[in-house]
């Protein structure tokens, strides 16, 4: 069960309506708060919790009811697709995002030469990686707080809000200080001790999907997060792991219109790491606005030969220009603002 609060919805009637849940000894409520509602998801016996008058109580808008296992990223309760505000920009249905950056922050030169690529291409968002964690231990595992400082001057010299990967709870508080979302990489899309912390954080968090998740555990780490009161989300499909060779991973494109049909939150395509080689990342981004994503996040190295991470998937910036023309031409035809 979902129970959506009005939006000005007072903290005393939230907490009115969680005294009267938890009352029952039968069920238990958590409170998620999102930018135009605070929604309370009902856990336990549905019966005793029914028996309640909720939808009479004072700042309750309407009382729906779930069947899925992850109730507060349900579509259920939820008019629309919803819009996720990123320090200056957003990620929803109105628009199309494009995030564009290194894959590694190397250096404070590589990062704003293509931080600057980005924000001329038009980008919205800058992603840079300052943690960095690789198949190998021996591959270069990113300048950590150095790269923090670097992608902080980035963001001054360019205006554009940064998104980067948190990897380890410890490191929650110290990137939070710096980066407007938090990224959570395909290795720990199940590491629910770090969602519980990035969620307390309270910043926007982009969830990308585990190499061999179902979409159901996809949308299950989301509740997770969720759960712990953000409900800040956008997901990012980067590709599954399969029996094919001639990419990095498979695309799976048709996750996008799943999530629409399953979830409220936005959801972003990542072409660059779904395909391991540039020449299919305008395909796959120009299939992204096709098939309904809300954004796609792209690869940009000036350099990408000397890159230490991902430089076969990198666009240089000229290449990272054309696409986002592309991308502009074709969301004003599917009826999306750039």
């Amino acid at each position: 069960m979902l129970i959506i609060m009005h939006k000005d919805a007072t903290a005393d009637q939230i907490a009115h309506v969680l005294e009267k849940i938890h009352s029952t000894g039968a069920a238990e409520g958590f409170v998620s708060r999102g930018e135009l509602h605070t929604v309370i998801g009902v856990v336990g016996d549905p019966g005793q919790v029914a028996e309640l008058p909720i939808a009479a109580m004072a700042g309750v808008e309407r009382v729906a009811r779930v069947s899925k296992p992850f109730k507060l990223v349900a579509h259920t309760g939820h008019d629309a697709t919803s819009t996720i505000p990123v320090a200056t920009t957003s990620i929803g249905p109105e628009t199309f995002t494009i995030i564009a950056g290194p894959c590694a922050v190397e250096s404070e030169e590589q990062t704003l030469a293509a931080a600057h690529a980005a924000k001329d291409a038009g980008a919205h968002l800058l992603r840079g990686g300052a943690y960095k964690p690789r198949t190998s231990p021996y591959s270069f595992q990113g300048l950590e707080e150095e790269g923090l400082r670097i992608l902080d001057l980035a963001r001054t010299e360019t205006g554009l809000p940064i998104v980067t990967e948190v990897m380890d709870s410890r490191d929650v508080e110290k990137v939070a200080a710096v980066a407007d979302m938090l990224q959570i990489g395909t290795r720990n899309m199940s590491n629910f001790t770090l969602l519980k912390e990035v969620s307390l954080a309270g910043k926007p968090i982009l969830l990308k999907r585990g190499m061999t998740a179902t979409i159901e555990e996809w949308l299950m780490a989301a509740e997770h997060i969720a759960k712990n009161g953000n409900l800040k989300i956008v997901l990012c499909e980067r590709g599954i792991r399969t029996f094919e060779t001639a990419t990095r991973n498979t695309l799976d494109i048709s996750s996008i219109p799943v999530i629409r049909e399953e979830s409220h939150l936005p959801v972003i395509i990542d072409p660059s790491h779904a395909a391991g080689r540039k020449s299919l990342v305008a395909p796959l981004s120009l299939a992204a606005v096709a098939i309904g994503a809300d954004g796609v996040m792209i690869d940009v190295h000036c350099e990408p030969e000397k890159a230490l991470a991902d430089g076969p998937q990198a666009l240089i910036p000229q290449e990272l220009k054309e696409l986002a023309g592309d991308i502009r031409a074709l969301a004003d035809h599917v009826g999306r603002r750039y």
